[in-house]
């Protein structure tokens, strides 16, 4: 039976790199037998500018029916100053399908070591899996607006907590076994309550699995100066937003990191963690990594074929251990030429 996969190309340099997870996705159905079909629909700006929603009624319910999403990005300035923006859509498809997990590996490539700000020794063999919660926080809390006065609302509930915490600690138990837990329990009540359930979670369950606790300021810097010391790092939304933008620059590049947001079933959304670019948009040369990884993540958690999910990894670490970069990183090649080079590998075993 095919497996169906939403794409949602979203604005600015989104479709270049949603083409390419696409490309990606085909060449490994191709490889390992999978069947798999494609459609496309409209979202964020692009929804904005064809139907006057970020999330057309169609578009929620072809997600819904799907088992896999890819999107390429949202929103970018001719959007900005509007009273709806792109970015409410994919808030609204976080809360519509469940999506409360959001997974941001960071592993730096040994070839691009050197392309990090930090120091090579510092960086190397820096491998962190952040588990953002994704559907709680300030985000969606009841926000106001009266005059000169606003306020947005964090609220958090226990369950959620507990939901996030336990997709941690059993990724956890897959990698090195160690969780950090960062909040701000020395000043908000929801930290606290945070930090208070996933000690007694921790507890309860999972007590063969490491965990500390830190506060987002302290971690904020260690990320950068200690980096080799994280394993698996549980925070809620904001923290987490900004947290995993922040490692990304361990890497050597935004575009190289991709994601993937779960909920308690198989369907999950897969995008990479840069935004739209829209300065570069269009012109053929943004990086597809970010894309193709989260294409590789769909394979391994939503359509139940980790030996394709493997084979992508490996091909993009392939594609870059043998030279090849795009200009982010210092190199000529654009989108497409990227994601040629990844396949070529895929192809090859």
């Amino acid at each position: 039976m095919s497996q169906n996969i939403a794409v949602l190309p979203g604005d600015g340099a989104g479709p270049e790199v949603a083409a390419a997870a696409r490309a990606a996705l085909e060449a490994a159905a191709a490889r390992f037998g999978l069947s798999l079909s494609f459609a496309e629909h409209p979202f964020g700006g692009a929804a904005i500018d064809a139907c006057g929603n970020p999330l057309p009624d169609a578009t929620l319910e072809a997600c819904r029916a799907a088992d896999a999403i890819i999107l390429g990005a949202v929103g970018g300035p001719k959007w900005g100053t509007g009273t709806v923006r792109p970015e409410a859509g994919l808030l609204r498809l976080r809360q519509e399908l469940n999506l409360f997990a959001n997974l941001r590996p960071v592993k730096v490539h040994p070839a691009l070591a050197a392309f990090s700000p930090l120091r090579e020794e510092r960086v190397r063999d820096v491998d962190i899996l952040i588990l953002r919660e994704l559907t709680g926080g300030l985000y969606f809390g009841d926000k106001t607006r009266v005059r000169d006065t606003a306020s947005d609302v964090c609220r958090y509930s226990r369950f959620e907590i507990i939901r996030a915490a336990r997709v941690a600690f059993e990724a956890a138990r897959q990698r090195r076994n160690h969780v950090t837990s960062i909040d701000k329990a020395n000043v908000l009540e929801t930290s606290r309550l945070w930090r208070e359930t996933v000690t007694d979670l921790h507890a309860r369950d999972y007590a063969d699995v490491g965990l500390r606790h830190e506060l987002v300021d302290s971690a904020a810097m260690k990320l950068i100066t200690q980096p080799g010391d994280y394993d698996v790092v549980l925070t809620e939304n904001l923290f987490g937003d900004i947290l995993s933008d922040e490692c990304s620059v361990l890497a050597g590049s935004i575009g190289l990191l991709g994601s993937a947001s779960l909920g308690a079933g198989q369907n999950g959304l897969y995008e990479p963690i840069h935004g739209s670019a829209p300065d570069i948009a269009g012109q053929g040369i943004a990086n597809p990594v970010g894309a193709i990884t989260s294409a590789a993540m769909a394979l391994h958690h939503s359509l139940g074929a980790p030996e394709a999910a493997d084979a992508l990894d490996g091909a993009i670490f392939a594609a870059i251990a043998d030279g090849a970069r795009t200009r982010d990183l210092g190199g000529t090649l654009g989108t497409q030429e990227m994601t040629a080079a990844v396949i070529d590998r895929l192809q090859k075993g």
